[in-house]
C-alpha cells in the first residue's frame, strides 16, 4: 500500500515538475530574445572588426595609392623628403615576438606541466597559479621602466661577454648599448607568460585520468607518460596557446616603444636596437601632421593584417590538429 502511495506522488511530481510540462508561452518568449540576442552580439563583434578594417583603410587609402607596396619594401622613414617604408618596422614586430614566443611558449608551457601534473600540494598549486596569472595585470608601461631600470643593467654584463667571446656569430654581432632587442623579447615574453600558461593549464587539466592509469599501469615513468601522452594528447590546447600569445606579442605596444630602441634598421643581431609598427605608431602618432597621419594608418592597416593573418593560420592549423587527432580516437 505504501510503495503504491510513492508511486502515485511521484507521477503526480513528475507531471506537475517543469522538466516534464511544455515550456509556457513567457519561456519560448523569454528562449526567443536570449537566442536572438546572443545572435545579435556575435554578429556586433564581426561587423565591429569590418567597421575598424573599413575606418582604418579609408584613412590609409591616400598612402596606399601614392605609395603602393613600395611602403612594404623600403626601409627609409623620412618626412622633410615624404619617402616611407616600414620594411624594418615589419621585421622587428615578427623577429621580437618570436623570440618572446620562443622564451614565453617554454616556460608558460613548463610552468603549466609543473601546477597540473601533482607536483605541489592544492594550496601551493591554488598560490602559484594567482601569482602568474596577476602578471597580466601589470600595466605595460611598468613593463617598460622594469625593463629599462632592471633587464638591462641586468643583462648588459652577459652580453658584453657574448659578443666579445662569440661576436663572429651574427646573433650575437653587435654589442648591447641599451635598449634593443633581447631586452624587449625578454619583457615580452613575460608578458605573455599568463596568457600561455593559463591555456595550457586548462588543457593539461582537461586530459582524462585513465589515461594516465593507463600509461602508469603500462610501467611509464611520470615524466615518460607527461611526454608521452599527456602533452600530446592536449597538443592542440597548447598550441592554441602558443597562437594566442603570439598574436598577443604582435600588438603590444608601451613596452616595446621604450626597450626596442626604435632604431629604423634591420638585423639579426639580438643585442641591437630595432622598432616595431606598434611602436612607431605610438612614437610617431600624437605629432603627426597631414603629410604622416596617412602613412601611419597605412602601417597600423599592415599590422592589422598581420595579427589577422596569424590568427586565421593558426586557426586553420589547430582545426587541422584536431580533425588528425579525432580521426586517431584522440580527443576533439
Amino acid at each position: 500500500m505504501a510503495a503504491k502511495t510513492s508511486k502515485a506522488e511521484f507521477s503526480d511530481a513528475l507531471s506537475t515538475s517543469s522538466i516534464s510540462s511544455p515550456p509556457s508561452g513567457s519561456e519560448l518568449v523569454k528562449d526567443r530574445v536570449f537566442r536572438g540576442l546572443t545572435q545579435g552580439f556575435a554578429w556586433l563583434t564581426v561587423g565591429l572588426v569590418f567597421y575598424i578594417v573599413y575606418e582604418v583603410g579609408g584613412k590609409a587609402m591616400p598612402a596606399i595609392q601614392e605609395h603602393g607596396l613600395r611602403f612594404l619594401t623600403t626601409t627609409t622613414w623620412d618626412l622633410q623628403k615624404e619617402q616611407f617604408g616600414v620594411l624594418p618596422e615589419i621585421w622587428g614586430t615578427l623577429y621580437s615576438s618570436l623570440l618572446a614566443l620562443l622564451i614565453g611558449g617554454f616556460f608558460g608551457i613548463a610552468i603549466a606541466i609543473f601546477l597540473t601534473q601533482d607536483f605541489l600540494p592544492p594550496k601551493m598549486e591554488w598560490v602559484f597559479k594567482n601569482i602568474v596569472e596577476m602578471l597580466a595585470a601589470i600595466p605595460s608601461v611598468v613593463y617598460g621602466l622594469w625593463g629599462i631600470f632592471v633587464v638591462i643593467p641586468m643583462i648588459r654584463p652577459a652580453a658584453g661577454w657574448v659578443h666579445e667571446h662569440l661576436g663572429w656569430i651574427p646573433l650575437f654581432g653587435t654589442s648591447l648599448s641599451g635598449p634593443g632587442m633581447l631586452p624587449a623579447a625578454l619583457v615580452l615574453s613575460i608578458m605573455i607568460l599568463p596568457t600561455v600558461s593559463a591555456i595550457s593549464r586548462d588543457s593539461l587539466s582537461n586530459v582524462p585520468g585513465k589515461l594516465k592509469e593507463a600509461a602508469y599501469g603500462l610501467g611509464a615513468t611520470r615524466w615518460e607518460a607527461i611526454f608521452g601522452v599527456i602533452l600530446p594528447t592536449a597538443s592542440t590546447g597548447i598550441f592554441g596557446a602558443l597562437v594566442l600569445g603570439f598574436g598577443r606579442a604582435l600588438g603590444e605596444t608601451m613596452a616595446l616603444a621604450m626597450l626596442v630602441g626604435n632604431s629604423n634598421q634591420m638585423s639579426i643581431s639580438l643585442f641591437s636596437p630595432g622598432n616595431t609598427l606598434a611602436a612607431l605608431l605610438a612614437n610617431h602618432f600624437p605629432e603627426a601632421g597631414e603629410k604622416e597621419e596617412p602613412v601611419l594608418m597605412y602601417a597600423a592597416l599592415v599590422l592589422l593584417s598581420i595579427t589577422l593573418l596569424v590568427n586565421v593560420f593558426g586557426a586553420l592549423l589547430l582545426k587541422q590538429a584536431s580533425s588528425r587527432l579525432g580521426a586517431r580516437g584522440g580527443p576533439k
